[in-house]
């Protein structure tokens, strides 16, 4: 409380020796501070106590430095939020794009100086707030290993970090070492990029009911993406789609579909209060008067990446007042990063439509590479990405040879790094039959998306149209969906109705298992035993089937990823309600409602299946009974109980479903 009334409130308190910024907070008065250290005492060593630096950017280096003392700083990022959020909770952008030549400098001189002075041999991550005002700046934090922005760093960079900074301790010098993304140029050299990077975390807070979803110095997200492009409209817009959740854009007001019908409220609710939402509310805002600088006084973002969304929203309102779509109008549109979906949205077409008008008119996305070296150097890489600002591709394509394999996307709640293990398995496997692997994802934190794994990792969308300009530009052999989850399966009919070879099992194969209505009328079709069930669209018919069968009963959406709106309804309350959830997240699907079994066991068989008969399998047993999600329940294997192989099943599936 001394220290705290002598730096005067309010202060920042920070939790020592722990991680994502666990048990820190911002203190306004002594009654919060009290809460704050207190808790965080509960867990930690010590606390500090420090000034609160309201509205300063937060800028950050990574620097590596060996045993003989050569350093270099590979990439320096900052936060389009101001210093409050934690970085990784914030749109960060690489290289930083606000920064004075001078206030760079400075920043990356005093890095280096604080990387010699502790003596550290590796990597390190030095975090700065600085003042936009006075270009004085005060360090934060120094994290002395590998952090969660090293591994962006080294995404965003294409310098692998964890492997210099391996061979560093080991003795070796960095001008020893081979740039292993190059080949041609030593370790030394720092990266030097000529596209902007920005990362966007992914929170699933509409998982928990009543969660407070304001974001500030302690994570809340569960992942990330990262958007390469050669302008930040084209990166910023990418990142947002890559978060796979129906957005399509930063204009997007989805976001605010259940949060009611006046703008003005949610306006102020949303731009004066950070949550996952408050990027969103920067465009709405724009279109509803609020001028640039009120926006920078109320959130602290600098004024230029507010212009850069400004522009998006010019683009846009140009668009509906004159829907032509010229070739060279159409170009300077996909430049700034909006999709075919959102163009048609504007304009009264579909997606495929205005695909069509612009390959028609030539205008279509160019494969840059990603060197490390901004081009001044001759190199052969494969970290690739599209843009539409340029005039030529970097790489040729792969041809017969090649097949894509569609990632899984961010990191999230039911999709986490078991699918990358999927899909790295599958290259590998690739490999091993000499057919070439051309990756697709968008998560910084994956395996899959290393230099060093396929023969081509493009880093981007793994929306149907960035999809297709892929697929179309290398001419491959054919397209990988079953390895990546949730995301690459809902791609598949949409990319074999457009005319792309899937391997494996066929989209309408898919559709049959994904499609709950579908899935439960193929049960009874085989004399399957499962609940009491039907599919919905009028409400009445719904109650009387409740009233039926009667309460409990599941609802049930298709094509959904680990449960999503997916509930067990006791009343008619309950099933309004979930019903009407339900239809929102799988819209273009009926709602299927089953009876709902109490007190019984939930088994599950996992089998790898060729030409529709059963190779191989496994059985396991959830220790809770059925109603708890796969994911959250505690699973034993083998199965506690003798279960015998389900021959029966298996033959009349056999020969119903035939599956690659």
């Amino acid at each position: 409380m001394i220290i705290a009334e002598e730096i005067g409130f309010p202060v920042m308190v920070r939790a020592g020796f722990a991680l994502g910024g666990q048990g820190s907070g911002i203190a306004r008065d002594r009654a919060a501070l009290e809460h704050i250290v207190n808790g965080a005492l509960a867990f930690a060593p010590q606390v500090l106590i420090e000034q609160y630096l309201h509205h300063f950017k937060e800028v950050e280096y990574e620097v590596v430095r060996d045993a003989f003392d050569n350093c270099i700083t590979v990439c320096n990022m900052e936060n389009m939020d101001p210093l409050g959020i934690h970085t990784g909770e914030s749109v960060v952008i690489a290289p930083s794009q606000t920064l004075t030549n001078s206030e760079y400098h400075m920043l990356r001189s005093a890095s280096v100086a604080i990387v010699r002075s502790l003596g550290i041999v590796g990597e390190c991550n030095v975090q700065y707030a600085l003042n936009p005002e006075t270009s004085q700046y005060s360090v934060i934090e120094v994290n002395a290993r590998l952090s969660r922005s090293s591994a962006l760093a080294s995404k965003a960079t294409g310098y692998p970090l964890a492997y210099v900074a391996a061979k560093l301790a080991l003795g070796y010098a960095l001008t020893e070492l081979t740039n292993q993304v190059t080949g041609v140029t030593r370790a030394c050299f720092e990266p030097s990029l000529d596209y902007v990077v920005v990362k966007i975390p992914r929170w699933d807070l509409d998982k928990f009911k009543g969660v407070d979803e304001t974001i500030g110095t302690g994570m809340k997200s569960v992942g990330e993406v990262m958007g390469i492009g050669r302008t930040f409209e084209e990166a910023y817009q990418k990142a947002i789609r890559m978060l796979d959740l129906d957005f399509e854009g930063a204009t997007s007001e989805k976001v605010f579909a259940n949060s009611g019908n006046i703008v003005d409220d949610v306006i102020k609710k949303y731009l004066y209060t950070p949550t996952p939402k408050r990027m969103f509310v920067l465009p709405l805002a724009m279109r509803h008067g609020y001028s640039l600088e009120k926006i920078h006084e109320v959130t602290g973002i600098d004024l230029w990446f507010l212009q850069r969304i400004k522009h998006i929203v010019n683009l846009e309102e140009g668009l509906q007042r004159d829907p032509a779509l010229a070739a060279d109008r159409l170009r300077t549109i996909k430049q700034a990063g909006i999709s075919d979906k959102r163009i048609g949205e504007l304009i009264g077409k579909t997606g495929l439509e205005v695909r069509a008008i612009r390959k028609e008119a030539g205008v279509v996305p160019f494969v840059f590479q990603i060197d490390t070296l901004g081009a001044e150097f001759p190199s052969e890489t494969n970290y690739l990405y599209t843009t539409y600002n340029g005039q030529h591709n970097d790489v040729t394509p792969i041809g017969e040879s090649g097949v894509v394999v569609i990632g899984s996307g961010p990191y999230r709640i039911g999709s986490s790094v078991e699918f990358d293990w999927t899909s790295v398995s599958t290259v590998q496997a690739l490999h091993k039959y000499r057919k070439r692997s051309i990756i697709i994802n968008c998560n910084p934190e994956t395996v899959s998306t290393d230099y060093d794994i396929s023969d081509r990792l493009y880093f981007d969308e793994l929306t149907f149209e960035r999809i297709a300009d892929i697929c179309e530009f290398e001419a491959s052999k054919g397209v990988i969906v079953s390895v990546g989850g949730q995301t690459p399966n809902n791609r598949a009919r949409a990319l074999q109705k457009y005319g792309f070879r899937l391997l494996g099992t066929d989209a309408n194969d898919i559709d049959r298992a994904e499609d709950r209505n579908k899935f439960s009328a193929l049960l009874d079709s085989l004399d399957i035993h499962q609940p009491a069930w039907n599919s919905f669209t009028d409400l009445s018919a719904l109650t009387s089937f409740a009233e039926r069968v009667g309460f409990p009963v599941l609802v049930r959406p298709s094509y959904v990823l680990s449960g999503s709106a997916m509930n067990i309804c006791y009343n008619q309350q309950e099933l309004e309600q979930y019903v009407r959830e339900a239809a929102a997240v799988s819209p273009e699907h009926p709602v299927t409602v089953s009876k709902f079994m109490r007190q019984v066991k939930e088994i599950e068989l996992d089998a790898v299946a060729q030409h529709g008969e059963v190779k191989a399998f496994v059985i396991s047993e959830h220790i809770e009974n059925a109603g708890v999600h796969s994911g959250d329940a505690t699973i034993v294997l083998p199965p506690r109980r003798s279960i015998a192989r389900p021959q029966p099943v298996s033959s009349r599936w056999d020969a119903r479903w035939p599956e690659p």
